[in-house]
C-alpha cells in the first residue's frame, strides 16, 4: 500500500498557519504498522490539486489522505477536482448530511450551507467530527477527503484507519553508529540486497547512522556488522 498525503493550504505556505497534519498522519499510520509514500504541501490551485491527485490515482495501489479544500468559499476546489479525478465527474448533495445542516440550522435557510455536502457521486461520510458533526468524505475506500481544521480531520482520519487499515506488525529495525565517512563503507553498502530498506544518514562528525529493515533484515544486519569489523571499522549499535 502506498499512502499518499497531500495537505491543500496556501496559508500554510505564505506562514499565516502552521501544518500539524504531517506529523499527525505519519505517527498514527506507524503505530498502525504503516508509513507514508509520500506527503504534499500544496497551494489552493486548481492545476495543481488535479495534477496531484491525477499522479496518485495513477500510481497502482495508492491510497490519500487529503486535509482541507472541502468548505463552501470559492476557494474551495477539492471536491469537484476529486470527482474530476478519482469518479466520472459527476457530483451529488448527500442526503444525510443534507439532513445533518437542517437539524443543526432549523430555522435557517441552509441554501447556500447545502454547498458543503455536494459531493462526488457515491462518496461517503466520514462522521467522527467532534467540533460540529459535519462530515467528511471518501470515495472507492481509499481516498480520503477531511476539512483543514486538525480538531475536525484528525478524528476522521482516525475512523478512516481503524475502518480500512487493519493493523500490520510494527517493522522492525536495526540500526547503529558507524565510526567512518561513508565513502569508506560504500563497497560494503554496494552488497546489500535491493528487498532490504536500508538507510544512510550522515553527520558532520564524521559517523554515519545506518538501518536495517523488512524481510530477512536481522540477517543482513549482523552480516553488516562483520563486514565492519574486517574493514576496522568501529561502530555501535543502537535502537
Amino acid at each position: 500500500m502506498k499512502i499518499f498525503q497531500v495537505i491543500i493550504g496556501t496559508e500554510i505556505l505564505n506562514a499565516r498557519r502552521e501544518d500539524s497534519h504531517f506529523h499527525f498522519l505519519r505517527d498514527l499510520l506507524i503505530k498502525r504498522g504503516y508509513e507514508l509514500f509520500s506527503s504534499f504541501i500544496i497551494k489552493d490551485d486548481p492545476k495543481l490539486i488535479k495534477d496531484v491527485f491525477t499522479l496518485i490515482k495513477n500510481t497502482p495501489n495508492s491510497m490519500l489522505f487529503c486535509y482541507g479544500g472541502i468548505g463552501a468559499t470559492p476557494d474551495d476546489y477539492t471536491r469537484q477536482i476529486a470527482a474530476d479525478v478519482f469518479t466520472n465527474g459527476v457530483m451529488e448533495y448527500n442526503k444525510e448530511f443534507i439532513k445533518k445542516i437542517d437539524s443543526k440550522f432549523p430555522n435557517e435557510d441552509n441554501t447556500k450551507k447545502y454547498t458543503l455536502a455536494y459531493w462526488p457521486k457515491d462518496a461517503k461520510p466520514l462522521w467522527n467530527n467532534p467540533v460540529n458533526g459535519f462530515p467528511g468524505f471518501y470515495i472507492k475506500n481509499r481516498y480520503f477527503f477531511m476539512p483543514g481544521f486538525p480538531q475536525m480531520a484528525h478524528p476522521m482520519s482516525e475512523e478512516a484507519i481503524q475502518k480500512f487499515l487493519p493493523k500490520k506488525e510494527i517493522k522492525k529495525r536495526y540500526s547503529l553508529i558507524a565510526y567512518a565517512k561513508e565513502s569508506e563503507m560504500l563497497d560494503i553498502m554496494r552488497k546489500i540486497p535491493e528487498n532490504i530498506e536500508f538507510s544512510t544518514l550522515p553527520k558532520l562528525d564524521y559517523t554515519s547512522e545506518i538501518s536495517f529493515c523488512g524481510e530477512n533484515s536481522k540477517e543482513i544486519f549482523e552480516w553488516f556488522k562483520e563486514e565492519l569489523k574486517k574493514n576496522n571499522i568501529k561502530y555501535k549499535e543502537i535502537n
